[in-house]
């Protein structure tokens, strides 16, 4: 059984609970452009950074028609605080069972202080509209993360405008 997904793979659809009591289902997002991204814990400070980035060019991100979606295993009440200290202008999922992060390989063993610990490996999957997995970013660095993400999403976009060549 495959361990992990890849670029071209379909992404796995879900559905998740999310910071404003909805629930969101990857699949009612095709025909548009999907950033979803995995982060360990809600304010804690590179999450918090992360999420701030994703905030700040929110409306580049709309600017494409991408929708974006934040993961963790936070549940709901964590995420709606992180959600309204932070602005946040889109949604954060919660998966406090993991069971969205393992169909996306990003349940993982890490280190802290040298003792391994099951945790999300900070990851980032752009889904195309068609829903497969344009680009895939794991072991995310947050800075000028965002701006890679953009950078792909823009690609993926112009992609799918340009007419075929005869």
């Amino acid at each position: 059984m495959k361990k992990t997904v890849e670029e071209g793979d379909k992404a796995p659809d879900f559905t998740l609970p999310a910071d404003d009591g909805t629930r969101i289902r990857l699949a009612d997002m095709a025909g548009h452009p999907v950033v979803l991204y995995f982060y360990p814990r809600d304010n804690t400070p590179g999450c918090t950074r992360q999420a701030a980035g994703f905030r700040d060019a929110y409306p580049e991100f709309q600017a494409a028609g991408a929708v974006v979606l934040g993961v963790s295993p936070d549940g709901v009440a964590s995420h709606a605080r992180f959600r309204d200290r932070h602005d946040l202008n889109f949604r954060l999922l919660a998966d406090p069972d993991h069971s969205v992060a393992q169909l996306y390989g990003v349940w993982r063993e890490k280190k802290m202080f040298g003792v391994p610990k099951m945790g999300i490996e900070r990851s980032t999957f752009l889904v195309a509209p068609s829903g497969r997995l344009a680009k895939v970013w794991r072991k995310v660095k947050v800075d000028g993360h965002v701006q890679e993400v953009l950078a792909a999403l823009s690609s993926l976009v112009q992609a799918t405008q340009d007419p075929p060549t005869p």
